[in-house]
């Protein structure tokens, strides 16, 4: 059976960047504005505070992992942080090691920090569909991931790209299966952990090319037509058409950068004609198929590596 998790993380195409370890010591603060690529931080010992953009400061200790798939500005500090404005220090004590705040203080705090690229031409999409931060505490496998991500960043073995762009995929997916339930936020591990909703979200990933309509959804989680609408509004946070036409859509640019031909990308994606799917694509996307498929063509991502302490 299909699973809508599995193919949104797949469909993302995550790459990794910056693998850091950071060490803290006395009073210190990392600022980051307007970032552009998703951040990721699994605390190894210690305490520190984090405050993401519009919203109340974390604290984090030990065995702690928060994903932020979005792109938000943040601070990291000590519990007792500098003043704002002091001149920032930090020091790289050995390659992807950097030492944050006095480096004559005891080192009180460690964590392995991480940025990510999504290679997707549809990311805003896909990421609306996961939480806007992820805050997860006591999960090791996640700190293990994250160790392992980190190490192989260090090294050149070989197929190296690929298994850091597996370790990545295998990090997100583990960090959405911790975050799913009522409690998460309206999207699609909301969704999921319905379990009316969830046949209805299965059948849209598993068979795109079928017709579909609100009313055989609703039959399918053996609901009415309205209160299957308005739940899934709720916990979905779009209404289902809107939700099927953009996974459609996130389908159909996946297609167009290989040589399938428009005819049978239009049937798979689920159109009579290929004219009827450039019509809905033109209108969805802005741009025909056939300028979509032409400005793609050869588009290839790759892993890369920064220097960036936090």
């Amino acid at each position: 059976m299909t699973d809508p998790i599995a193919e949104v993380v797949s469909l993302l195409k995550p790459i990794p960047s910056i693998s850091k370890l950071v060490t803290g010591g006395g009073r210190w603060l990392v600022e980051r504005t307007e970032l552009g690529s998703p951040f990721y931080c699994a605390v190894v010992e210690g305490r520190c505070r984090m405050t993401i953009a519009g919203r109340e400061p974390m604290l984090l200790t030990a065995g702690d992992f928060v994903l932020v798939p979005e792109v938000f500005s943040f601070t990291m500090s000590s519990l007792e942080p500098p003043h704002r404005g002091a001149l920032a220090q930090r020091l790289e004590t050995s390659p992807g090691v950097f030492r944050l705040g006095d480096p004559d203080a005891p080192a009180e705090f460690s964590a392995m920090v991480g940025h990510c690229a999504f290679g997707s031409d549809d990311k805003a999409l896909l990421v609306s569909l996961l939480p806007e931060v992820i805050h997860i505490r006591g999960e090791d496998r996640l700190t293990v991931l994250v160790r392992m991500i980190n190490e192989e960043t260090r090294h050149d073995r070989t197929a190296r790209e690929m298994v850091l762009r597996r370790l990545l995929e295998v990090l997100l997916i583990e960090a959405l299966r911790s975050t799913g339930g009522a409690a998460a936020p309206p999207g699609l591990l909301r969704g999921m952990a319905d379990p009316q909703l969830a046949p209805a979200l299965r059948r849209i990933h598993e068979d795109p090319g079928r017709s579909i309509t609100v009313d055989a959804l609703a039959q399918d989680s053996a609901m009415s037509r309205s209160t299957f609408f308005e739940r899934f509004r709720r916990e979905v946070g779009v209404a289902p058409i809107e939700y099927a036409i953009g996974w459609r859509m996130a389908l159909a640019k996946e297609l167009l950068r290989s040589d399938i031909a428009k005819a049978e990308i239009a049937q798979r994606v689920g159109y009579g004609s290929a004219s009827a799917f450039s019509v809905a694509f033109s209108r969805h996307v802005g741009t025909s198929p056939g300028a979509y498929a032409r400005s793609n063509a050869g588009v290839t991502e790759g892993v890369i590596v920064s220097t960036e302490v936090v």
